[in-house]
């Protein structure tokens, strides 16, 4: 099988670590896998994100109740390959905890982003992974991450804009698209287009919450070009 199964019958205490740990960033529990294509959102969001564990035969309250069918296996490989775009890559394990067989799907954030997954009507769209939830990814974040694999050389003109947006960062520790289109007083397009030019430049970060997105300053300032300090 593409994703590297492999059989662990030792070590069950790993597992019972991990769940432990509950669902957050980086690791998602589901219970058996129904739909291909809900499980390619999750794969879509680890891999545009910061990569991360899915454990297949545990409930959401952390019970290991063990895959309940050999098809989980394939549906994996179904949601990554057919239901992705580009493919998520994984490597998958397969642990007997108690008894209960446990599927260790284990994906790393990617080098091209954005994946995007296949929804019921058709239509392809990036996932985000904030906290333990999947969310949509804007089109900001889309940008950016099409500006990583065409590794564009980016300009940025010390427009008065930017100088705004330096200066309120210099004061708070993060702003908000919205707050940045009143202060500069310009256009949601022209606001996302700085802002991505400052992130593929290192200077701006991104923080994502379930609430909202917000942008701050590198805290290295070596970061920053001469004519923004």
């Amino acid at each position: 099988m593409s994703g590297n199964l492999k059989v662990v019958k030792a070590k069950p205490h790993y597992i019972k670590e991990l769940v432990a740990q509950g669902e957050n960033q980086q690791l998602d529990f589901k219970f058996e896998i129904s739909d291909a294509r809900k499980i390619a959102r999750t794969l879509s969001a680890f891999a545009n994100t910061d990569g991360g564990k899915l454990l297949i035969g545990v409930k959401d309250n952390g019970v290991i109740s063990g895959i309940r069918t050999e098809e989980e296996e394939y549906m994996i490989e179904s949601a990554a390959h057919l239901f992705c775009k580009p493919r998520v890559d994984y490597t998958i394990k397969k642990w007997n905890v108690d008894g209960r067989w446990v599927l260790e799907v284990n994906i790393l954030k990617s080098k091209s982003r954005p994946h995007y997954a296949k929804d019921e009507k058709g239509n392809w769209i990036a996932y985000v992974r904030v906290a333990d939830q999947n969310f949509q990814a804007n089109r900001l974040l889309i940008r950016v991450w099409n500006n990583e694999v065409n590794k564009k050389d980016v300009l940025l003109k010390y427009s008065d804009e930017v100088k705004k947006l330096v200066d309120f960062l210099e004061v708070q520790p993060s702003i908000t698209l919205s707050k940045f289109t009143r202060i500069a007083h310009i256009t949601r397009k022209v606001a996302e287009t700085i802002l991505v030019k400052m992130i593929s430049m290192n200077v701006i970060d991104i923080e994502l919450t379930e609430k909202a997105v917000f942008f701050k300053l590198k805290s290295d300032k070596n970061n920053l070009p001469k004519y923004l300090k």
